[in-house]
Parts: C-alpha cells; structure tokens; sequence
C-alpha cells in the first residue's frame, strides 16, 4: 500500500472528470486501498479518486469513529434528492478552510463494491453529504463551488499568499 498525494485546490487537476470503471480488477482494488491509506493519513472521512490524480470513478469513506468501516464506492451515482439541509464542510483538497454548504437533505444512490455487486442506498446526516461531497469532486467540483465568487476569489488569494510565503522559507 502506498500514500498518494493529494491534490490542492487551485490545482486545475481538481477540475478533470472521471472515467468509469469497466472492470474492477486487482489495480482497482489497489487503487482503492492506498486512497483509504491516503484519507487515514490526512484524517480525512473521504476520498475521491480525482483528488489524488486518479481519472476512475472510485470513492471512499469512512465515518467510524476507529476509522474501521470503510465504503469503496466504484462508480457511484445520485438517483434521488430530497430537503435541504446546511452543514459546515471541509476537505482535504482545500486545507484548514471549513464553510457552511447547502445539499440535499437525503439521498438515494447506487454503486459497485470492490466484489462486482450493485448496492441500492438511502442516506441523510453526515453520509449523504459526504456522499455528494466525493461525487462532486468525481464531476471536476469542489465544496467552494457553493460558495460566492467573492468568497472563493478571496480564498484562492489566501492559498497562493500562503504558498508564496512557504517557498520564500525554502
């Protein structure tokens, strides 16, 4: 297993569409075990496989407290949206920001495990955020996306002041 590199927004990588699977074999079973690695060592709850590069529909999440119960979601997809609910989001392509974004409140939606079965679910709290939150990033969007031009312009701003600083320290 290995620890991948994740990418940080404005990265424009961040905005490529993934692909999706035709066949889940041994590199994607891989693939999905080193982005559970990864999300473990950034402390994440999920992971798109875009965020690390990777142009294949692939997602994973853990909400477990003991980062026990991972979801290998292989080319998941929304089929039903209901409510509206705000909760404050962060994610690991947009590090240390945290902002309040409106999704559905419950979900319905579809995908394969790493074993070939199709998986019908309905969701709301914390999982049908997440859930919306990876797929976006599979579709070339971020949580910023949501928020206004003003906000994300002054954001962007922040992050490149940042690095120029980090670079002028090496």
């Amino acid at each position: 297993m290995a620890i991948l590199e994740v990418l940080h927004f404005p990265d424009d990588r961040l905005r490529n569409k993934a692909l999706p699977v035709d066949n889940i074999d041994l590199k994607i079973k891989e693939i999905a075990e080193n982005m559970l690695e990864t999300m473990y060592a950034e402390n994440g709850i999920g992971l798109a496989a875009t965020q690390v590069n990777i142009l294949k529909r692939i997602v994973v999440i853990d909400l477990s407290e003991e980062k026990n119960r991972p979801l290998v979601l292989v080319n998941p997809r929304i089929t039903k949206l209901e409510g509206k609910e705000s909760m404050r989001e962060g994610c690991l392509s947009v590090p240390d920001y945290f902002d309040t974004v409106e999704r559905a409140e419950k979900i319905e939606f579809n995908y394969k495990t790493l074993e070939n079965e199709i998986v019908n679910m309905e969701t709301d709290g914390l999982l049908a955020v997440c859930v919306q939150h990876e797929i976006d990033h599979l579709n070339g969007k971020l949580f910023i996306d949501y928020l206004s031009p003003l906000k994300r312009q002054r954001l962007k701003k922040k992050i490149e002041k940042l690095e120029r600083q980090d670079a002028k320290a090496l």
